[in-house]
């Protein structure tokens, strides 16, 4: 396959695609990949990624940097695994990114091309850092000292219900685990605030840990 037939193939590919020549510098920037970072090709050829994205990790640390990762292990023809990573667009708002990445081996030249794959994995981000911080103060709670209100018994059902969201589980995983339906896990819900005397979910789970129901 020609260069020019792979890139025509990956800018049909609904992610944003980026192609990396074996030195770091960017051969092809599909549409996708203008529309969710903001460069257009013109502004991306020939520059290395690191210099355009801007790429970190979790913990701040630089992922994005010349002879990377990603690039020793093409080097070492060993599999690539995918990750996370927070970039920079052109307008300056940071997004986090899921990458995997490809080697193209090309025989008639013996150049080696990667092939990036992103998308936009912002949203599953926030989640995943709210998750945590409830988690946080959930075991936070459950080490202070608390005397509530009285208030009417939970169901075990309920009780259930609350564990499972204390730990982290979203609803679609709570329908599941229990096999009960949408409507149902909202009326335990319901019955839940009612009986605590809460108003959301997250109220509930810090009420039943305080009152030790959890």
């Amino acid at each position: 396959m020609l260069e020019s037939e792979l890139f025509a193939l990956l800018e049909r590919t609904p992610d944003a695609t980026f192609v990396v020549s074996d030195d770091g510098k960017i051969q092809f920037w599909s549409k996708a990949a203008q529309h969710l970072f903001g460069y257009s090709p013109e502004e991306v050829q020939h520059k290395s990624c690191f210099q355009v994205l801007h790429g970190m990790g979790s913990l701040g640390t630089q992922v994005c940097h010349e002879g990377c990762s990603v690039m020793q292990c093409a080097e070492k023809e060993t599999e690539v695994p995918n990750f996370d990573m927070s970039v920079k667009t052109k307008g300056g708002r940071r997004l986090w990114i899921n990458m995997s990445t490809l080697v193209f081996e090309n025989p008639r030249n013996g150049r080696r091309l990667l092939i990036h794959l992103a998308h936009d994995v912002s949203e599953q981000k926030k989640t995943e850092q709210l998750l945590q911080k409830t988690l946080d103060v959930s075991q936070q709670l459950k080490q202070l000292p608390v005397r509530p209100s009285p208030a009417s018994p939970l169901s075990e059902q309920e009780k259930l219900v609350l564990r499972l969201f204390a730990e982290g589980k979203s609803s679609l995983e709570v329908e599941s685990s229990l096999n009960i339906s949408v409507q149902t896990l909202r009326n335990h819900v319901h019955h839940i605030n009612q009986k605590l005397r809460t108003r959301n979910r997250l109220e509930a789970v810090m009420n039943a840990i305080q009152r030790k129901l959890i």
